[in-house]
């Protein structure tokens, strides 16, 4: 084996051991299935024509929090959110539930485009998160918030200057640990060190979140209407907008867009994102034993250091999620159920799986998954206005999008308000990214900046002339 290989390659269990985990899981998503049915009531279709005085085109976390704000600021407002299919089906029910204080996708990131507004922004996302963990008492809601923190592991030699770098910036709940005492928290013989950062990052139920969210929207008078997907957005002359179903339309004062990964209804962003694929599996739970073995008593979200990361996280009901490492890019910006379907990547994530926990080996999984994340350049949420301020937009929030789609929402309702707010003033929010490239340019340019990245974990993390390019012109692949 070469001594530029990874510890996956180092160490990687027998094909046995990767068939016998995946015989039984079944392709579908374990947090939608794990949801009460009496929380996913099936809503109507939108027919005809209604009125609103905003209308919101998507019923995940984006469209939700948008919603729920807007009748929290002025509870006799009309509220309409219009959901091509099913209320949290996309991404919203199917991430890995880490609910993080970031705006700026971790703050490596906010400090190389925003500098001067870093304390700005790390204190609004330590207040965005602060309420989204109020809002359980605020709304009624269950969503199994957990303020436990985030587990940064080192798993190979070089990453360890880069703990010692990041804890020596000071910030508070921020704790260096050393192999022994990472591997007290959480014992995996891959570990070298970590950092913990105690107080930026919860955990949550990512389909109970956007179930509960929709409930509390709707008993606060917002209809939802699902199954009708829009076909175009329209602004007549008469002021106002309105937004065409099939069968039907809502005619209201503004309109925010919360489509996500789904092609922008405005020509401007249509080449603002692109959907990049990730594939989660779901272990059956542990037995006592089992966690006994590993540790993880305070239940930190985990994600490696690596630039193909894993995540992985602990449940209620005592199962792990592990998921990430593979980010898969389709020709042509497609968003296909059929590239959901990738068996080379659940065998990858499962034989990494093994190598992380080899005292687990005989556990099992009981779902794979995959699902695409709306990824922009600058590597988190870009906002805008369109239609002479009567529309506001919100995507691109790259992965990152648990907690900081509660913040686009404040952010959509300040713009269409036409209030001068603090969010409102922030370059992050006043400035828009580089467009991605039209094809072939974006599918030849995504290939190669993954094979970079591949290569640059083989390589003691050194990045190539390609990413040192890509990270002087702010285009985002630097985490």
């Amino acid at each position: 084996m070469s001594r530029n290989s990874t510890v996956f390659e180092r160490h990687a269990p027998a094909a046995s051991v990767v068939d016998h985990s995946l015989g039984d899981s079944r392709h579908a998503v374990f947090w939608t299935e794990d949801v009460p049915r009496a929380l996913t009531p099936d809503r109507p279709p939108l027919h005809g024509t209604t009125r609103a005085d905003l209308v919101v085109v998507g019923g995940g976390y984006t469209g939700l929090w948008t919603a729920l704000l807007a009748v929290t600021r002025d509870p006799g407002r009309r509220v309409v959110v219009v959901e091509a299919n099913r209320v949290g089906w996309a991404a919203s029910g199917r991430n890995g539930g880490f609910c993080e204080a970031s705006l700026t996708h971790g703050a490596e990131n906010g400090h190389a485009r925003w500098p001067d507004e870093m304390p700005t922004l790390e204190r609004l996302g330590r207040e965005n998160l602060d309420a989204i963990g109020a809002a359980e008492a605020e709304y009624g809601i269950d969503v199994q918030f957990e303020r436990t923190g985030q587990l940064a592991p080192a798993i190979e030699e070089h990453q360890l200057a880069w703990l010692e770098e990041w804890a020596a910036e000071g910030e508070s709940g921020v704790v260096l640990l050393d192999e022994a005492a990472v591997r007290r928290e959480v014992d995996s013989p891959t570990y070298l060190g970590a950092v913990w950062e105690q107080d930026t990052c919860a955990l949550v139920h990512p389909a109970l979140l956007a179930a509960e969210l929709a409930r509390a929207c709707e008993e606060r008078g917002v209809e939802i209407f699902e199954r009708s997907r829009v076909q175009r957005v329209e602004t007549p002359g008469s002021g106002g907008v309105s937004v065409v179903t099939e069968h039907g339309r809502v005619d209201a004062d503004h309109a925010a867009l919360a489509t996500n990964v789904f092609p922008s209804l405005l020509t401007r962003n249509r080449l603002m994102t692109v959907p990049v694929y990730d594939y989660v599996l779901m272990t059956e739970p542990l037995t006592a034993e089992q966690w006994a073995s590993i540790g993880w008593a305070n239940r930190q979200g985990i994600g490696d250091m690596a630039n193909q990361f894993h995540y992985y996280r602990p449940t209620r009901d005592g199962r792990i999620l592990f998921g990430g490492y593979d980010a898969v890019y389709h020709y042509g910006r497609k968003v296909d159920p059929a590239y959901e379907d990738r068996h080379e990547s659940w065998r990858r994530l499962a034989s990494h799986f093994f190598t992380t926990f080899p005292q687990l080996e005989g556990l099992r999984f009981s779902h794979r998954w995959a699902g695409a994340i709306d990824t922009s350049t600058q590597f988190t949420a870009f906002f805008g206005t369109a239609r002479k301020g009567r529309v506001a937009y919100a995507a691109g929030f790259t992965g990152l999008g648990v907690g900081s789609t509660r913040f686009a929402g404040d952010v959509m309702l300040d713009l269409l308000a036409g209030e001068a707010t603090e969010r409102t003033e922030l370059e992050m929010v006043r400035k828009r990214p580089l467009p991605f490239p039209p094809e072939p340019l974006a599918a030849v340019g995504i290939e190669a900046t993954r094979w970079s990245l591949d290569r640059a974990d083989h390589r003691g993390g050194r990045r190539n002339v390609l990413l040192k390019t890509l990270d002087a012109l702010g285009l985002g692949f630097d985490s």
